[in-house]
């Protein structure tokens, strides 16, 4: 979920919804790579697309992405206590 181009689209939708075409100028991607790369979290609620005078908007749902990454923080910190232990055991 978190690889390069999708990290770097999620960078933008930081401080809010931003349009389709200034994601494609910006980052010199199509239309396609975009939604392509935010499939995932557009079907799982992580980014939100609107239409609004014919013009498509996505934008992230802040808090639950923070979650998401808290949690993922969270299971690191299990597996470098579960590697640390088993490096004692051996």
């Amino acid at each position: 979920m978190f690889d390069p181009d999708t990290s770097e689209i999620l960078s933008e939708l930081e401080n809010g919804g931003k349009e389709l075409s200034y994601l494609m100028e910006t980052l010199k991607k199509s239309e396609n790579e975009i939604r392509d790369k935010l499939s995932y979290l557009l079907e799982h609620s992580f980014v939100k697309e609107d239409k609004n005078d014919n013009k498509i908007i996505f934008s992230a749902d802040a808090e639950k992405l923070a979650k998401l990454v808290e949690e993922d923080r969270n299971f690191e910190d299990v597996e470098d206590g579960l590697a640390k232990m088993d490096s004692y055991l051996n």
